[in-house]
């Protein structure tokens, strides 16, 4: 076997992995005794391609240049500098996608501004909760998100003040709001004066949705950027000349990190799309000269969904980069669509063990050597898969998976060594819950994904299951601790219970409800208007499950595993259960004809 496993990993070339790791692990140690910062590296890129195209706003069709770029950014700098903000301020941004918002956060990082980078789609409570904790000074907020905003307003501090940017209708806009266009258009486009910051200081603040109810405040430091980017650049073996297509939202590391990077460090033109479209994707790919497209899971499966047409085989991407493309369809998805390349890596925004699947194998997120373990510590551990409790040995050290076995992925921190440190989160306590003592051996601390995946024989890894309290839909973790709450108050704070189930031929997970109400009392057309102002769509219940009581642990925990087991299947459940019809836009009784549908998916979700 073990002769098997080492002629399986020279075909596979671990040379590369090594090289890529060692390459980037190199630059940043340099960028660490330059001290560089992201702005310095975007300098660089200025100054090496200038009048070159840097980001293409599909929206509008605005081109900017990586020149343009960089004095839309000093204005920014500049403006905030006469503001009075100063290094280590935080300021909001919330936004829908474009080219302005990169131009935003790089000015403030300029400045040694801390960006919040806030998800479009939250709205009242969880809206407040994320100004609040990152401590913003002020908000940038986009004119198409003024209702929002309005509705927040009086619920924030004070003293935080209020940018608009786009279109500008002051009858509309939160009292006190100024109109950002006419600000920086009178403000400098020279550098503005940067201070002494160092490779390892923060870049901005990423939202993850946590397990402990509303979204988590991750940081970005400067390192933990480039890192990111540049392990799939080398990894995936793009080059300056590729163009690449990002429609995921630029609150994400995906779209902003992954997506973005490549333009800001390596000097690559990225089209900006301002939201998904799956009717445009192959167009847009054909008028913008793509070679490098970007994708969650679910944009694949949408994109199979779609009647063939000329468009989809005549453009020039050899690569679609992203995570989450399910085995089942991937060669459909390579073949159908003539994408030589599946570029599948697996990596949270705060996590230390990314892994890239980096020679097109075949529904893996990545590999890790089994001949060279120490190479890069990360490692499966055994689980308890329904608590996530880790499973240790009689020496109290947790238990490594063999191929085959499922177990959460973990990565060895060493906080000085820039690809293995874990900067976790805003909140102390959220950061100490990802961290775990006596993982590789006894004294040491490791990273707790939360993920749970699976390494075959060679070394490839391929993902399991997202765990504990949060699941994915449409490309988004829902948190359903959080969706729990929100749930209870609006039915005077019932007993509900939320979990993800799966649904044939759909990415992820879908959002279902159960929901204790002995006496019938719900108005579910009520409840529909109220969750549409509540909740994003992709944390909407698409089923909701009504019974008397719901099971509960000694320590008033609910038991899900049952419920999730028994899905939304109406012949197995005899309680009331009903499906969100996103054409109605209303709650309707799922039978077993309905239900048919649904699983042969005829139904949309």
């Amino acid at each position: 076997m073990g002769f098997w496993v080492l002629k399986c990993e020279w075909s596979h070339d671990v040379k590369h992995d090594s090289s890529v790791l060692l390459r980037v692990k190199l630059n940043v140690k340099k960028h660490l005794r330059e001290r560089n910062t992201l702005p310095k590296l975007f300098a660089k890129s200025v100054k090496k391609y200038g009048d070159k195209t840097a980001l293409i706003f599909e929206g509008t069709g605005e081109k900017w240049s990586f020149k343009e770029l960089d004095e839309y950014s000093n204005r920014v700098a500049n403006l905030l500098l006469q503001r009075g903000f100063k290094e280590g301020d935080v300021i909001a941004l919330f936004m829908e996608n474009r080219s302005q918002y990169v131009g935003l956060w790089l000015g403030m990082a300029k400045i040694g501004v801390e960006a919040a980078l806030i998800n479009f789609n939250l709205r009242l409570e969880a809206l407040v909760h994320c100004v609040n904790i990152s401590n913003a000074k002020a908000v940038v907020f986009g004119s198409e998100l003024t209702d929002a905003m309005c509705e927040v307003h009086s619920s924030m501090g004070k003293t935080v003040k209020l940018f608009c940017s786009g279109e500008w209708d002051p009858k509309r806009v939160p009292e006190g709001t100024e109109h950002l266009e006419p600000l920086l258009e009178a403000t400098s486009t020279n550098q503005p004066s940067q201070p002494d910051r160092s490779f390892t200081d923060r870049l901005f603040y990423i939202y993850t949705s946590g397990t402990t109810g509303m979204p988590k405040a991750a940081i970005v430091v400067h390192s933990r950027y480039y890192r990111m980017a540049a392990l799939v650049y080398y990894g995936f073996r793009m080059t300056s000349e590729d163009v690449l297509y990002d429609c995921l939202p630029l609150y994400h590391s995906a779209g902003n990190i992954v997506g973005v990077g490549q333009c800001l460090i390596h000097g690559m033109t990225v089209v900006i799309r301002k939201k998904f479209s799956a009717s445009k994707f192959w167009d847009d790919c054909i008028k913008y000269n793509c070679t490098i497209v970007q994708y969650i899971g679910e944009i694949c499966r949408y994109l199979l969904n779609q009647p063939k047409k000329d468009a989809e085989r005549q453009h020039k991407v050899r690569m679609a980069l992203g995570n989450g493309l399910r085995q089942s369809i991937w060669e459909e998805f390579t073949t159908r669509f003539n994408v030589p390349q599946i570029a599948e890596f697996y990596g949270a925004t705060e996590c230390n063990c990314s892994l890239g699947n980096f020679d097109n194998k075949t529904g893996a997120c990545g590999f890790n050597s089994r001949i060279l373990p120490f190479f890069y510590p990360i490692r499966l551990v055994k689980v308890d898969e329904e608590t996530m409790d880790l499973i240790r040995g009689p020496d109290g050290v947790c238990i490594p998976c063999g191929p085959g076995e499922p177990g959460q992925l973990v990565g060895r921190i060493i906080q000085n060594d820039p690809l293995r440190r874990f900067d976790g989160y805003v909140n102390q306590s959220a950061t100490n819950k990802k961290v775990a003592s006596d993982v590789f051996k006894k004294g040491d601390s490791a990273y707790l994904s939360g993920d749970v995946l699976v390494m075959d024989d060679y070394g490839y890894m391929y993902f399991k299951d997202r765990t504990g309290d949060t699941f994915r839909w449409k490309g988004e973790n829902v948190s359903t601790t959080e969706v729990e709450g929100t749930l209870s108050r609006m039915l005077d704070m019932k007993d509900v219970v939320v979990y993800g189930v799966e649904v044939p031929g759909a990415e992820g997970k879908a959002g279902m409800a159960a929901i204790a109400d002995p006496e019938h009392s719900t108005d579910l057309v009520k409840f529909s208007r109220d969750l549409e102002k509540a909740l994003p769509p992709y944390a909407r219940p698409v089923f909701l499950r009504f019974l008397p009581e719901v099971n509960k642990t000694a320590t008033f925990k609910f038991q899900k595993t049952d419920m999730r087991r028994e899905g939304f299947d109406p012949n197995v459940i005899s309680d009331k259960l009903y499906f969100l019809d996103c054409t109605k836009g209303q709650y309707v009784e799922l039978n077993v004809e309905l239900h048919r549908s649904i699983v042969s998916a005829k139904q949309k979700l």
